[in-house]
């Protein structure tokens, strides 16, 4: 089922497809297949001022509400989201050939399940994570790694108890649109795009596009 479910995305018929299904199946042959994070994605917020800013996060969780990053929520994503809660994701895996878009509104995830992901995290990210004031200027790096001493002192590994700062969490994209891009020989790419009016909705409209 699921081999037939990728090999229907670019066909005519392929519009019945749950989009989440085929990420999921596209993901995990991208684990496979790329030497690199295969959860690494293009993250693009802009703030009031319309200025778009592109960076790299680590997709965390998805299912059929979103994708889901964490971050320091006073950082400059942080703030942008904030200022204008929409934001685009782009995957490129090079080694399968394809790429996968969406874009839509973002929401904040419930502390309940920022609490639970910092708390899976290896100790020394938790006490990284809670030293950075990220973003924010940096007169010389020894301040950052006195900052991290002391929380590694008052936090020790040992105890495994290092909290969750409350300016730290995550986002949880909820997409309008969602495209596939898989390489084709002589730059004849393959594309399908899906759209929904609303994110409560499961019922996507489809279409191939002109690579």
């Amino acid at each position: 089922m699921s081999e037939n479910t990728e090999n229907r995305l670019f066909e005519q018929d392929g519009t019945g497809l749950d989009p989440f299904t085929v990420f999921g199946l596209w993901l995990a042959a991208a684990k496979e297949k790329d030497g690199f994070d295969a959860t690494a994605f293009a993250l693009a917020t802009a703030g009031a001022n319309d200025l778009p800013s592109v960076r790299m996060v680590l997709l965390k969780d998805f299912d059929a509400e979103g994708f889901v990053f964490y971050t320091n929520t006073l950082s400059q994503k942080g703030r942008e989201l904030s200022e204008n809660p929409q934001a685009a994701l782009c995957f490129h895996w090079k080694n399968p050939g394809r790429q996968f878009r969406a874009h839509g509104p973002v929401t904040p995830v419930t502390a309940a399940e920022a609490d639970d992901y910092f708390a899976s995290r290896p100790y020394g990210s938790r006490i990284a994570s809670a030293a950075s004031d990220q973003s924010a200027p940096l007169p010389q790096r020894q301040d950052y790694l006195d900052k991290i001493a002391a929380l590694k002192t008052q936090y020790p590994k040992e105890d495994n108890n290092v909290p969750r700062p409350p300016h730290w969490s995550g986002y949880r994209i909820k997409p309008l649109e969602i495209e596939f891009w898989e390489e084709g020989k002589y730059r004849a790419h393959q594309r399908r795009i899906f759209t929904r009016s609303d994110v409560t909705s499961t019922t996507w409209q489809s279409t191939l596009l002109y690579p």
